[in-house]
């Protein structure tokens, strides 16, 4: 969840998953539906879908209990190097080496690297790093240490350098120069239009099958209609800046293979994606006054 995610905004996420899933045995029986509607907010679905697998996985192949191996922790769906370790270091405290964008900081004002650490060379300058100053023992307080370092001393554009208790260490002439990254790639901005139809007490969803695959939206239109749209919002995704436009649904709909009419009681249960859900709660409480 802290993927991608700042902790204030995973507490709550986190507290209620835990209620839900408390276990690799509860979550290995969920239906992903249930998985996706417990994770809805948080964004990034693909790693609820991979938390998913990775539940099922460590049924499958270790009987529910985590294995204290760095290299078998990276073979769970959607583990990567950084979370690996993180789990070992911090679960079962063995000396495995972490790079977040906080470790990654602090390494590379230490070093006095000069070269863009979001390439190859600079991942592999960091993580050999982190691996030489790890420590055998007592990992995890160390790994936590250098990311509070990071995070309240050692800061991105204003670091507190006469504060740093590694200060004699560090061989940055310019801490606030670094790390040096690639340049950014270009924002693409794009519309999507959707469909708002309702019936009585129905509304026609349709499950994604690109982005927030598996989640109910609002159903695609392939135009745009010739008129104002009744729903209009801007939100990021990954390199994008996507602009929703909800239009009123004229005449009669037959839903398509990936549609389908729901009662809006059930609107709740469903994993719907943010965007969608804001658009919902905008338009059906004007449009049960008339059509509801």
């Amino acid at each position: 969840m802290l993927q991608q995610t700042q902790v204030a905004a995973v507490i709550p996420y986190y507290e209620r998953w835990l209620e839900r899933f408390p276990d690799f045995a509860t979550l290995a029986r969920a239906q992903e539906a249930e998985v996706l509607h417990a994770w809805q907010g948080l964004g990034y679905y693909a790693r609820a879908r991979n938390l998913h697998a990775a539940g099922k996985h460590m049924m499958e192949k270790f009987g529910g209990e985590l294995p204290a191996d760095v290299a078998e922790i990276a073979q769970l769906p959607g583990v990567g190097r950084y979370t690996a370790g993180a789990i070992a270091s911090f679960a079962f405290d063995l000396p495995a080496p972490i790079v977040d964008a906080n470790i990654a900081r602090v390494l590379a004002r230490l070093t006095n690297y000069q070269e863009p650490i979001d390439c190859a060379a600079g991942q592999s300058h960091l993580w050999t790093t982190a691996a030489a100053l790890t420590p055998p023992r007592g990992a995890r307080v160390y790994n936590s240490a250098v990311m509070e370092l990071g995070a309240l001393v050692c800061l991105p554009r204003q670091p507190r350098c006469g504060e740093c208790p590694v200060r004699a260490h560090c061989r940055a002439e310019n801490p606030a120069l670094l790390p040096i990254k690639k340049a950014r790639r270009k924002t693409v901005f794009l519309t999507e239009r959707h469909a708002f139809h309702i019936r009585r007490d129905q509304i026609l969803l349709e499950q994604s099958r690109v982005r927030w695959r598996g989640m109910w939206i609002l159903p695609r239109l392939s135009a745009a209609p010739p008129r104002a749209p009744l729903f209009q919002l801007d939100f990021p995704f990954t390199h994008h800046r996507v602009t929703l436009a909800v239009f009123d649904r004229m005449g009669r709909s037959r839903p398509n293979e990936n549609q389908k009419w729901f009662p809006l009681a059930a609107l709740t249960e469903l994993p719907v994606p943010t965007p969608h859900r804001r658009a919902l709660g905008e338009l059906l409480p004007a449009a049960c006054l008339t059509k509801c």
